[in-house]
């Protein structure tokens, strides 16, 4: 899993875990993505609506942090949400009868790459990168 280059200091929106946070990303999301040129931001939602849900879901606490900036190194847009938790996102095993638990899934199939870094002071930042 390659390493992820700090990125400089980008506008970062700061959310409270609720209902109303994915959307609230979502439209800071598709605002990023037109700043950074981006003609298709598709993706971009999907990834920012699992990530910044399931840190409301299953975490619940605190603060959710989003930051969308372009990678310094290869033509991508890295996608952050830092939360409160240590706990890891699981990707759920495939059950047909179960209705929900597949976001992680699919956006393990759309993103170039994702991952978790803890952090010492608290939390964890999930990214993903994604294809300009």
């Amino acid at each position: 899993m390659p390493t992820i280059a700090f990125a400089p200091e980008r506008p970062a929106l700061v959310l409270e875990p609720t209902d109303r946070a994915p959307a609230m990303a979502r439209r800071y999301l598709t605002e990023r993505f037109r700043e950074l040129g981006h003609a298709d931001d598709f993706v971009g939602r999907l990834v920012v609506t699992e990530l910044v849900t399931n840190s409301y879901k299953h975490v619940g606490i605190g603060h959710i942090v989003v930051r969308v900036f372009p990678d310094v190194r290869e033509p991508l847009t890295v996608i952050e949400v830092w939360d409160e938790s240590a706990a890891p996102p699981v990707i759920g095993g495939e059950d047909h009868d179960a209705t929900s638990g597949r976001g992680l899934l699919l956006m393990e199939q759309l993103v170039h790459d994702w991952g978790v870094r803890p952090l010492y002071e608290e939390g964890k930042i999930v990214w993903a990168r994604c294809a300009r």
